[in-house]
């Protein structure tokens, strides 16, 4: 070899060592660290998992920064979303309890406990069951406490928590198995059994069932039976009559109307004994939805795979898809970030519409049972037949709202089924509308055509709680309905 041929060979090997020094290192898998039996606080985890942990601490950001169309505060010196100013028939609605006077979107999942310790204190009636899927200790109290868990003061209950972690929000141990990192389900009480219920063995679970199974603990609606003097005695997911994959709003308002127990509130403007829906993502989204159907699970969308350093993790700043501009909707979908975004709010658009119909036809069906009631007090005879029929018509009606209403995609995570309930929701209040003034007619009350709903009264009953209606504040409102009542 001569030597200009050496000096070749040797500039290349150079080279070619140079170009692999430049490389981007190829993700690594996380190594498992085991964590201690019974660790709870989430900063010892996060020395052994330090990329996962900081992320977590982000979910701490106040719900005002996140970017979504019907996520944002109204008012900037509120922190949070106050839903009873954007949907102001719901303060007519749930007059008579903790949600009539404050009913805020929840923020991150660090501020769980917080947003609750924060909120008024008519919203902790209930007692410590409402810590159940808050804090990482609630399995333990649960077992500790038994009985006296549910029916104790919320703040006696909380107190019992270790002060320094007394407002620590949804950790590390709600969702894995200390020694391995695998899921695991740490709500027996509730989630267990819940999927008993169904025929289902929660310990036969796919691995990408569990990565929605872990958020089942939390982010599906409960019931509180109560005992004669109104204290807490139990707390249960209702899907008696469901099968795993159709949790139907059918299934769950016939456990409701079955169950007297859990009629935890008086709806003041109708008098009635109501239950009540809290955030079913979870039956919502597993009946028979498209991304359920195919085979995606809440982490998919919500804790999508990215890079920290040179490890692959899943996001656990646990977001909306809208906040990530679409990153986890880029796993499938080629469309461009904005035409993405485009479908979603399009989607949220005429959910909206179709909620904020459902909403006035519910509330001006609960003032026409007012005015019904007043008339029966004036000695008034009211067709009996015709008024069971209106309140059975009015709670099938009330129940889908209430449904689509507290949970929190807006209908996008299963757009058919929120439309069909909203739909049968209206179909239902009109049904009651016509037999309420069919009724009143028969006593001789004359009805008028739009009713007064009196939505400020409701509104101003909230004191301080209350922020008044002005035009850059108000939310979009698509269907225009809201125009009637203003």
């Amino acid at each position: 070899m001569t030597f200009s041929a050496r000096n070749i060979l040797a500039a290349c090997m150079v080279l070619m060592v140079t170009l692999a020094g430049c490389q981007q290192p190829q993700p690594q898998q996380v190594r498992t660290v085991e964590i201690p039996d019974g660790e709870i606080d989430p900063t010892l985890w996060g020395k052994a998992y330090p990329e996962q942990f900081e992320m977590w601490e982000k979910t701490a950001i106040p719900a005002e920064t996140r970017r979504s169309k019907y996520k944002t505060g109204l008012d900037s010196s509120v922190i949070g979303v106050d839903k009873l100013s954007q949907f102001p028939y719901m303060a007519l609605l749930f007059n008579g309890w903790g949600f009539g006077v404050e009913y805020n979107l929840p923020q991150g999942h660090a501020l769980m406990v917080r947003d609750q310790l924060e909120i008024d204190s008519s919203r902790l009636k209930a007692g410590g069951v409402c810590l159940s899927c808050k804090t990482p200790y609630a399995p333990g109290l649960e077992k500790e406490m038994g009985d006296d868990y549910y029916r104790k003061p919320f703040m006696e209950v909380i107190n019992k928590i270790p002060e320094e972690n007394r407002e620590l929000g949804v950790a590390c141990i709600d969702c894995h198995d200390n020694k391995d990192m695998s899921l695991r389900i740490s709500r027996g009480f509730t989630l267990v059994e819940a999927f008993n219920s169904m025929g289902v063995d929660p310990s036969k679970l796919t691995r990408q069932e569990m990565r929605s199974a872990v958020c089942a603990q939390c982010h599906v609606t409960y019931n509180i039976p109560k005992d004669k003097d109104g204290q807490s005695i139990g707390l249960y997911f209702p899907w008696q009559n469901s099968e795993f994959g159709a949790i139907t709003i059918e299934d769950i308002i016939e456990q409701i109307r079955s169950d007297d127990s859990i009629k935890e509130w008086t709806q003041s403007v109708t008098g009635f004994k109501m239950a009540f829906i809290r955030h079913p993502e979870y039956e919502f989204w597993t009946n028979d939805s498209l991304h359920f159907k195919a085979g995606a699970s809440c982490a998919d969308c919500h804790m999508p795979y990215t890079i920290a350093g040179v490890f692959k993790v899943s996001d656990h700043r646990v977001m909306s898809p809208v906040q990530g501009e679409m990153k986890a909707c880029k796993q499938c979908h080629a469309s461009s970030t904005e035409w993405l975004k485009e479908r979603v709010f399009t989607i949220q658009d005429r959910t909206v519409s179709m909620m904020i119909r459902s909403g006035y036809q519910c509330a001006t069906v609960a003032k026409l049972f007012e005015m019904t009631h007043n008339a029966q007090k004036e000695g008034k005879v009211i067709d009996q037949e015709l008024y069971d029929k209106a309140k059975e018509f009015y709670e099938e009606a009330f129940y889908r709202s209430l449904f689509i209403g507290a949970e929190n995609s807006i209908g996008f995570h299963n757009p058919t089924e929120g439309l069909r309930i909203l739909g049968d929701s209206i179909a239902f209040g009109s049904r009651a509308e016509a037999y309420l003034r069919q009724a009143l007619a028969g006593a001789g009350i004359d009805v008028p055509m739009i009713v007064d709903l009196e939505i400020l009264k409701y509104v101003d009953q909230r004191g301080e709680k209350a922020i008044r209606f002005r035009p850059e504040l108000e939310i979009p409102d698509p269907s225009g309905i809201q125009d009637r009542f203003f």
